[in-house]
């Protein structure tokens, strides 16, 4: 309680109590309110600076719980990314060079999902950004898989098809030993007979009697038959499948018809001169794709090692070709 004050009564002059107006009760009630509110504000400041009340103790241990998953998913995405470039690995340098299949371009197997739009849902929180970046490797972790996916399905097809392909791909020399004079120019930069000029030969030419037998290196189908104007005369071209053609040069006389199906060791034509040519032989060339490739490396059934090595070592001695 507030001390009691006393005054002096100047008419009976003598000291008696102080009684409090209505105004100044009223002032002293505003002034303990107004100290009271004061004081309870910074006791109120003190306790949120310095103390946690229990829902933010709470919030802070659903937080850290929050980071902990988060950091075990983290931790679960990049185990993912590594087993998904071990997969990816595999299917380029194992499975698919079984199969003498093509590597899936990296351009597919990384390949994102498109706009910012796709993840603006995920924008105008405290941590969008860090959502955002996390959503994105999910995304594109779930891309790799299922391109992934898809590749092993056509591995397995090509597995399913494993003794067609081999019996398709040319693995046989098109021209006998028996009949064979000489393999007279290879694969690479030769002079050519004509122009007296360096020029690249897309295949090997084969010496041999006119009318010698040319044999089917695997199955296939007669893919054209004909006259070329550009220098192989009567020429023939056999597509075996799985990205295989090859291609017959300077053909005497034709054995079977365009259309048709043969299978390895069918005789599909014979020896001959046409075109330009410099002496009866066959020109033949091995196609993987859109490109032509040494015939040599495509031999395996017909030679020893030994002889794969002399003719590897004979294929990087210049020459001249036939044609």
């Amino acid at each position: 309680m507030g001390q009691q004050k006393y005054r002096l009564d100047t008419d009976s002059l003598k000291i008696i109590k102080h009684k409090l107006t209505p105004k100044e009760k009223f002032y002293r009630v505003l002034s303990m309110l107004a100290f009271g509110l004061f004081f309870g504000g910074i006791v109120i400041m003190v306790a949120y600076t310095f103390f946690e009340s229990p829902k933010e103790k709470m919030l802070k241990r659903e937080l850290e719980q929050y980071e902990l998953q988060f950091d075990i998913l983290q931790d679960r995405i990049d185990r993912l990314e590594g087993v998904a470039q071990d997969l990816q690995e595999r299917d380029d340098d194992i499975y698919r060079v079984i199969f003498e299949a093509e590597p899936v371009p990296q351009s597919i197997r990384n390949g994102g999902y498109g706009g910012s739009d796709r993840y603006a849902n995920l924008e105008g929180y405290n941590n969008s950004e860090l959502l955002i970046s996390t959503t994105k490797k999910v995304d594109k972790l779930a891309n790799k898989l299922y391109v992934q996916s898809k590749s092993f399905d056509k591995v397995f097809e090509m597995a399913k098809n494993k003794d067609e392909m081999l019996a398709s791909i040319p693995a046989i020399q098109p021209v006998s030993n028996n009949n064979l004079k000489r393999i007279s120019s290879y694969y690479g930069y030769r002079t050519d007979p004509f122009y007296k000029v360096r020029k690249f030969h897309q295949g090997i030419d084969f010496s041999a009697p006119s009318g010698t037998p040319i044999y089917s290196p695997g199955h296939g189908v007669v893919k054209s038959m004909g006259y070329s104007h550009h220098g192989y005369g009567n020429r023939m071209i056999l597509d075996h499948g799985f990205n295989y053609k090859t291609v017959y040069a300077h053909i005497k006389d034709y054995k079977v018809e365009r259309g048709d199906t043969v299978n390895r060791g069918d005789v599909i034509a014979t020896v001959g001169n046409t075109g330009k040519s410099t002496a009866p032989h066959l020109h033949y060339e091995v196609h993987k794709g859109q490109e032509a490739v040494d015939p040599i490396y495509y031999f395996f059934n017909d030679i020893t090692p030994e002889q794969f090595q002399t003719m590897v070592k004979l294929s990087r001695l210049p020459s001249q070709s036939m044609d």
